[in-house]
């Protein structure tokens, strides 16, 4: 008989003492049927863990396949450490522009050329021009390899390359202003040279100014009477409006400068000063002939001109290009002024004697404001290298050395450890011998901040040298330098254009310790010190 103290399969309820039901322990049958189920809800998520896994493994698989074999690696141009060019019975001028004109993501060079024949096998006359005539030539930074030339009516007055225009390089040669494609050599327009522009200073390239979204240039020409400006179309090469005369003479350069505002002047450097003009003044006197002035109680009621700077002779004019300050830097006949770019208040001032050619710069210190490299002429064939503070003017550095005859200007490649290397020439008073004019002896120094008791002395070439540039061939890697050498004053002869690896040279470098002390580092440590370098393009 069944008791009613325990629940069987017919009363699958038990009811409590208290009278309420109560959940019986499932049959045998029932744990069975649920063990089936959720054996078979585990196969078959199994199932489906097994086959995303798979198919995971696939794609994984396909885009190895895909990156290994169907889509080509970037490969990375392989240039060579050196090269040289060699030109015969040519001429050259000052003028080297360092531009991407090729596809591969090396700089390459853009120069020009006097010649009777180019490096293509194309003389003048098959191109119906007098001869000899100039060649505009791009070459490979690669290989030195030539990328293109362009055959242009002689005689070459000043050329400008930049970035952000159609024109990419403009060239003042005979009656004529030539614009170039830097990638094909193409001309893009030519037209006649304004009359009374022969001798117009370098041109400026500005804002869009007709509407045409694409920069449009100045030209600036001054003499004793007067100083004019035209507008050039940067697409078409037509002159926008007419030509603004200004009551103001004897310019001698000129530079475009961005206010805080945002709003561009033209700056305008006299001996006696710098005087700032609007764009827009310029732009609205071309257009209808009225002068819109600038709004200044300094400025001049006749040219809308705003003195910037009056003092003492100014010899030159230069902004801290790649510095966000757009500072303007003054040479005067008493040192060196650094002018704030946005308020135009006097930041500092250096005094010194004469100063011969443009100061350059570079980061000596870190912190992040571009330091003057000076040379300052000490007589008796003497110069002296100061290094100074942007930020006060103080000096970092200083050397003296002697000025051996055509030694270029000083340069510098900015590093990824935020200091520059810095690349001077001249030579060690201790390296001149007096049985032989040191003039016929010249060396270039490298400096690392970070070890300023020492240079690196190399004995360079002993070619004239007509330009000399230090720069970063290639993003994040490869600086190096260019020498355009040949015969003086444009005079034929044989002109020679020369990159050198910068790092090339350390291993060939004599070590010199200068001052007190001269660190307590091995040569091969300098050494070891210069190669670990690794260059950035800021």
């Amino acid at each position: 008989m069944e008791t009613t103290d325990h629940a069987t399969e017919g009363d699958p309820l038990k009811r409590g003492e208290d009278g309420t039901e109560t959940a019986t322990a499932p049959s045998a049958t029932e744990l069975k049927k649920s063990s089936c189920k959720e054996t078979l809800g585990f196969s078959r998520q199994s199932h489906w863990r097994t086959a995303v896994f798979f198919l995971s493994l696939f794609i994984c698989l396909t885009i190895v396949f895909a990156f290994s074999f169907i889509i080509p690696c970037p490969v990375r141009p392989q240039y060579l450490i050196t090269w040289n060019r060699t030109f015969s019975e040519a001429a050259t001028y000052d003028f080297l522009a360092i531009e991407h004109a090729s596809s591969d993501k090396v700089m390459d060079v853009l120069f020009v050329l006097k010649n009777t024949e180019g490096t293509q096998n194309k003389s003048c006359a098959d191109t119906g021009l007098p001869s000899p005539c100039l060649f505009m030539v791009a070459v490979d930074g690669t290989d030195g390899e030539t990328l293109w030339e362009r055959a242009l009516h002689p005689e070459f007055h000043w050329a400008q390359c930049g970035p952000g225009t159609t024109w990419h390089c403009l060239l003042s040669h005979s009656d004529n202003i030539t614009a170039i494609d830097k990638y094909t050599g193409d001309i893009i327009w030519q037209q006649p040279q304004p009359t009374g522009l022969q001798s117009s200073l370098p041109v400026l390239s500005v804002q869009d100014l007709d509407g045409d979204s694409v920069k449009d240039v100045v030209l600036v020409a001054s003499d004793y009477t007067q100083t004019q400006l035209i507008l050039l179309s940067g697409k078409t090469g037509a002159q926008i409006g007419s030509t603004v005369i200004l009551d103001f003479t004897n310019v001698t350069s000129h530079l475009l400068h961005q206010m805080k505002n945002d709003s561009d002047n033209i700056l305008l450097q006299k001996d006696t000063g710098v005087y700032g003009l609007a764009l827009s003044t310029v732009a609205a006197k071309a257009n209808d002939g009225t002068d819109a002035g600038l709004q200044d109680k300094n400025a001049d009621s006749t040219n809308g001109l705003v003195p910037i700077f009056e003092s003492e002779s100014v010899s030159m004019l230069r902004t801290k290009e790649a510095d966000d300050s757009s500072d303007l830097l003054l040479v005067t006949q008493k040192g060196v002024v650094l002018v704030d770019g946005g308020n135009l208040q006097l930041k500092w001032r250096f005094n010194t004697s004469s100063i011969p050619r443009q100061p350059s710069f570079g980061h000596f210190n870190k912190d992040g404001v571009l330091d003057v490299v000076v040379e300052e002429n000490l007589g008796n064939n003497t110069k002296r290298i100061i290094i100074l503070d942007g930020m006060s003017g103080g000096v970092l550095w200083e050397l003296s050395l002697l000025a051996a005859a055509n030694s270029p200007r000083s340069a510098s490649v900015h590093t990824t450890n935020s200091f520059s290397v810095f690349m001077f020439w001249g030579l060690m008073p201790s390296k001149s011998n007096s049985s032989e004019s040191f003039s016929s002896d010249r060396r270039s120094y490298m400096l690392h901040p970070l070890y300023s008791k020492v240079l690196l002395e190399y004995s360079n070439v002993m070619d004239h040298i007509i330009t000399f540039k230090a720069t970063l061939m290639e993003r994040g890697r490869h600086a190096a330098y260019l020498l355009l050498m040949g015969p003086e004053k444009g005079a034929e002869g044989t002109v020679v254009l020369n990159k050198r690896k910068l790092k090339q040279d350390v291993p060939f470098c004599k070590v010199l310790r200068i001052g007190t002390g001269g660190g307590s580092e091995t040569n091969e440590d300098i050494k070891e010190a210069f190669g670990r370098l690794r260059f950035s393009d800021e």
